[in-house]
């Protein structure tokens, strides 16, 4: 069943309940939460999609996340998808919101930080890899790596 989110406007206020499926057909606003994952030491955990995904398939990621339900905060979406894809419960801090035009579809990107201590256990159907990276090695991976289209933009804006 095709999952229910809000669609929004450019200031980012609710105009109504759509399917995503129908968001990113008709390219509507609507919201994702996403949260970028350090650990301890201050690396990066980047992970790669799984091959049969529908979204980016085999491609890198810097951000965990996915659409927000209806009436789900971005931080709330980005801790439901992180306990989803990593089997991971943790503090999620709201960084910044941005009108992301990457992707399939135009959406409000909601993006998250959270430290992570405990052992990750990733979901195989949604996660084929992950690693932990320092900031070198991320802004190198970013320029040799095949990573989603908004993975850039969410790296330069969280550094600033």
């Amino acid at each position: 069943m095709d999952e229910l989110v809000e669609r929004v406007d450019a200031q980012d206020r609710v105009l109504g309940v759509v399917s995503r499926s129908e968001a990113v057909r008709e390219g509507w606003l609507h919201r994702v939460g996403v949260v970028v994952c350090r650990d301890d030491q201050g690396r990066f955990l980047v992970h790669r999609r799984a091959e049969h995904l529908s979204r980016f398939p085999g491609r890198y990621e810097l951000g965990v996340g996915g659409a927000a339900g209806v009436g789900e905060t971005y931080a709330q979406a980005a801790a439901r998808e992180l306990t989803e894809e990593l089997g991971i419960r943790a503090e999620v801090r709201p960084r910044f919101t941005f009108l992301n035009r990457a992707g399939l579809s135009p959406h409000w990107l909601g993006v998250c930080d959270a430290v992570l201590s405990e052992p990750i256990v990733t979901a195989p159907d949604e996660v084929a890899w992950h690693g932990w990276l320092t900031e070198p090695e991320l802004r190198r991976t970013l320029r040799q790596w095949t990573y989603t289209p908004d993975s850039q933009e969410i790296f330069d804006r969280y550094l600033h």
